[in-house]
């Protein structure tokens, strides 16, 4: 803890202060892990309902283009607390629950910036950033914590004899006495409502395992989806349910403690719904996206994003433009009047966000996922390659990556595996997780 905040210090010696909004909102950052493009009812989904997101979704604005940085979970999380792209810094693989290695201690963290901000931060759920001590929430930016240090975790037993006890401010084991989803939201809405009336804004990460596996749900779910067929899309319907309920409930903690109106909610997947063998397949569904968890194709990558900030974002909005989980620290940093690393690699969505600006400049996103799979993203145009299958789509009209344009537009295509060569010369070359065996 010496160590970091001795860089946290350093980090304040060299950042650009941004002169922030007027009216500092609370933050409630809610996160699914695994969960499928299409299985949200606002995005089509008929096999189950998901009424609270869908009106999270409608009341204020929902990206159809939003990416995170990385088909899998930790590198995605690394991506989306840093503000960079987890290549820089070596961040591809997973921290399992005996690893010795994190998120780098260099690397300053979004909580961190809205902590030195005057934010009261907190964390409930998943982490996967690192377990070891230094590595750990409160080592990196958070006043509270409460979930598991790793990658997955039993929905209905507090110890997991192989990924670790699910634990409470710094790695304390704890019990649990309920569906682990409603457990994390009832902690979060604990969270919320000690927080009304207090001067200091805060952040809250809620940071749900579902409907990552394995595959469990309270039977009153289970009883709404046992008409869907397959041996897992059952399960995960009810699991995606019963996390829409918990969503409706942090909400409603929201609106009683007197605190929506001046709160910015953001949620978000991780990746894509996990489809294929060695992904911890879950029976989600990516329609009409290609590829799954674990691939950089659309399905992988692009995720639900809504954002609502009752009586400041307009609701009912739906936009195309191209966003990025990490996007989310210089939003945040421009709405809580903090300060900015000068190396964050996304952009600011405040001003789109509050209708002051009508589009963003032409968005250009890289990828590199465990050295055999390339992907970037510039305009309209994704260049994509998984294994020994690539292609040029267009993807304003092509989002299923379908129709390959190699040959119709073999500049373009040259042209983009420039720039992303380019881009890869810039990260470090070898993983931290190869580093560490």
């Amino acid at each position: 803890m010496q160590i970091y905040s001795l860089l946290i210090l350093f980090y304040l010696s060299l950042v650009v202060c941004n002169a922030g909004a007027a009216i500092r909102p609370n933050i409630l950052l809610i996160m699914a892990d695994d969960l499928g493009y299409a299985d949200l009812s606002i995005h089509g989904n008929q096999d189950f309902s998901t009424p609270h997101l869908d009106d999270l979704a409608e009341s204020g604005i929902r990206f159809t283009d939003a990416y995170v940085t990385a088909p899998v979970c930790g590198p995605s999380r690394a991506g989306l607390i840093t503000g960079r792209n987890q290549e820089r810094f070596g961040f591809e693989g997973h921290p399992g629950p005996k690893d010795t290695w994190g998120l780098p201690l260099e690397e300053i963290t979004l909580p961190a910036m809205l902590d030195a901000a005057g934010y009261h931060t907190a964390l409930f759920g998943k982490w996967h950033l690192g377990s070891e001590p230094g590595y750990r929430p409160l080592d990196r930016g958070f006043d509270e914590f409460f979930g598991f240090l790793s990658g997955m975790h039993d929905y209905f037993r507090a110890k997991d004899t192989f990924w670790g006890d699910l634990v409470e401010g710094d790695a304390k084991p704890v019990s649990l006495n309920q569906y682990l989803t409603f457990e994390l939201a009832d902690r979060t809405s604990d969270f919320i409502m000690r927080q009304a009336g207090n001067t200091a804004p805060f952040f809250a990460w809620l940071s749900f395992n579902a409907p990552h596996t394995p595959l469990q749900a309270p039977k009153r779910y289970l009883n709404k989806t046992n008409h869907l067929s397959g041996d897992r899309r059952p399960v995960y319907a009810a699991m995606v349910m019963a996390m829409d309920d918990a969503i409706g409930a942090v909400l409603q903690a929201l609106a009683a403690s007197a605190q929506l109106d001046n709160t910015i909610v953001v949620f978000v997947s991780d990746n894509g719904g996990a489809l294929i063998p060695g992904s911890s397949r879950n029976g989600a569904s990516n329609s009409p996206l290609r590829g799954s968890k674990a691939e950089l194709w659309e399905g992988g990558v692009r995720v639900p994003l809504f954002i609502s900030w009752p009586g400041r974002i307009e609701p009912n909005q739906v936009s195309s433009e191209i966003v990025s989980t990490l996007d989310f620290f210089p939003t945040f940093a421009a709405l809580a009047g903090g300060q900015v690393p000068l190396t964050l690699e996304g952009v600011s969505l405040a001003d789109l966000l509050l209708g002051e600006q009508d589009t963003l400049s032409i968005r250009q996103l890289f990828w590199r996922f465990y050295g055999t799979q390339k992907a970037v993203r510039f305009g309209a145009l994704k260049w994509t390659q998984v294994a020994n299958q690539t292609g040029l789509y267009d993807l304003v009209g092509d989002s299923t990556e379908t129709l390959d344009l190699s040959e119709r537009q073999p500049e373009q295509l040259q042209e983009l595996k420039s720039q992303w060569r380019q881009w890869h010369r810039s990260n470090q070359k070898t993983p931290l997780s190869a580093l560490s065996n």
